[in-house]
């Protein structure tokens, strides 16, 4: 050990929440205290981000009209996905794909304008501002788990239309919808598996050495 580790009641609490850690998409409603709610927005500005950008920002949605008016733009997004489906459109309809209306909190996390400023990192790689958005809605997602709430990432939405909704400035863009609240109950696997939509590969097929498709053994 290097001296810099975790007891193993602690290691056991992180790759507890991350093994546990689920999109959920059923909510009990109730709230989220604000002294909790901040704890988990200060862990998600905790993330790491290239060239020290910290590109998240967040929009806390507290009036009813406008959480219906964003559940809304996810239907109509839900419906042109079904389309694009073609023949699994219809098991497709039978998922369900957020907890807008059902969650205690919502959350908007979106990307700034004046990113193009930001060159450290992302001279070849202007994409490092969204991963480093998803870093953040990770801590986030983690220290929900670890508070005993849930959190579903809701991607069905026309980002400009969202962005109109919220008058984001121009050139910032929203990429996440995150419903953060109590839950019955946790799945025990990822609902998608659960329910049959797909199956999760294993680590040892996603894997490689010394080069793409290259496997040990």
């Amino acid at each position: 050990m290097s001296g810099h580790d975790f007891s193993d009641e602690e290691r056991a609490g992180v790759y507890r929440a991350i093994r546990e850690r689920r999109d959920m998409r059923h909510f009990t409603g109730g709230e989220v205290a604000p002294e909790l709610l901040g704890r988990l927005l200060q862990a998600a500005h905790q993330a790491p981000s290239v060239g020290l950008m910290q590109p998240w920002r967040f929009i806390r949605i507290t009036r009813p009209a406008l959480r219906r008016d964003i559940a809304q733009l996810v239907e109509q997004e839900r419906l042109l996905t079904a389309e694009a489906l073609g023949e699994r459109g219809d098991e497709f309809m039978q998922l369900k794909v957020e907890g807008i209306l059902d969650c205690a909190e919502l959350l908007v996390a979106a990307l700034p304008d004046g990113r193009e400023r930001h060159v450290f990192g992302r001279r070849t790689l202007p994409e490092m501002d969204l991963a480093s958005v998803a870093c953040a809605i990770q801590n986030l997602w983690l220290a929900a788990r670890a508070e005993g709430l849930g959190m579903g990432w809701v991607s069905l939405f026309d980002p400009q239309a969202l962005g109109e909704l919220l008058q984001l400035p121009q050139g910032a863009r929203p990429v996440a919808i995150l419903c953060l609240g109590p839950v019955a109950e946790f799945y025990p696997r990822p609902m998608l598996v659960e329910q049959g939509w797909g199956e999760e590969q294993p680590l040892a097929q996603l894997l490689f050495t010394d080069g793409w498709g290259q496997q040990d053994g």
